[in-house]
């Protein structure tokens, strides 16, 4: 099916007045295999429209989910993000709907849990949790994770204004927490300051591009070098201890990069200070 042109904005839409709404795609699901058994048999008699025909699926989905609302029609079809991301907007009566082309191969009940996600989040409706699972299964697959990597590192850019700040060099204090820490072992990743003064994200290790960005806000002389040094020495410990998926879940700070953390001198005090932020 036909889709958009690429929109940069990512904004939530309100379905009465069909203001935008973007999702990333796999926070939450929905319920019963009955729309699941429809689409099959309609995709089997439906030809591929530029591949797999996703209308059946996501249509037999909206059916089940709007069954005497009036309903719009629907335009949905595999999009090149950078991300594993999946998008839906309700604009003048049309949902146009992009799933990431990772998921093309993706068995139809985890593509029947992404429509049951989707159109249940832009009408506002509780997703039951079986859809949930089974998507959140099926993404964090070690595979799917690897080839989502794989396409963030081909297709993505990562805009980095470098290490030199007003008043802190990011690379010298890596030096200094290698040396002291982890004995010259860590491979140097690239680092840069972040554009702006983000108070909530305050920096993050980005495995694709082997990357550390640390927010703005840290740039300023108010900000103690030594709550610095804590949140680059956190994100240091992300390349020794990278996330892990246990089952359906995604364990980000294991218990031995919590005890790693703990190993640095002043890690009290810096999180007093942060915890002012």
């Amino acid at each position: 099916m036909p889709l958009l042109p690429a929109q940069p904005a990512r904004q939530a839409t309100d379905p009465q007045t069909g203001a935008q709404y973007l999702l990333p795609g796999f926070d939450e699901l929905a319920h019963s295999a009955a729309p699941a058994r429809r689409a099959r048999a309609a995709a089997a008699q439906t030809p591929a429209r530029d591949g797999r025909d996703l209308y059946p699926t996501f249509a037999a989905v909206l059916r089940e989910v709007r069954p005497r609302a009036p309903r719009p029609r629907l335009e949905v079809g595999f999009y090149p993000f950078t991300h594993l991301n999946n998008t839906i907007r309700l604009r003048q009566q049309c949902l146009y709907i992009r799933v990431s082309d990772l998921l093309a191969a993706a068995p139809e009940p985890v593509m029947e849990a992404l429509a049951q996600i989707l159109i249940r989040k832009i009408y506002r409706q509780p997703v039951p949790d079986i859809y949930a699972r089974r998507f959140r299964r099926h993404i964090l697959h070690p595979e799917i994770s690897r080839h989502a990597e794989r396409l963030r590192q081909l297709r993505g850019r990562k805009q980095l204004s470098g290490a030199q700040g007003e008043v802190y060099d990011l690379e010298e204090i890596f030096r200094e927490l290698n040396r002291e820490f982890f004995a010259d072992g860590l491979r140097a990743p690239r680092l840069s300051w972040n554009r702006q003064r983000a108070r909530r994200h305050l920096a993050h290790y980005d495995a694709a591009h082997h990357a550390i960005v640390v927010s703005r806000i840290f740039a300023q002389p108010q900000a103690p070098r030594h709550v610095l040094a804590y949140v680059l020495y956190h994100e240091m410990l992300q390349l020794i201890y990278p996330v892990r998926v246990r089952g359906e879940r995604r364990c980000v700070h294991s218990r031995e990069f919590q005890a790693e953390e703990r190993r640095f001198p002043r890690w009290r005090e810096a999180e007093a200070w942060l915890r002012r932020l």
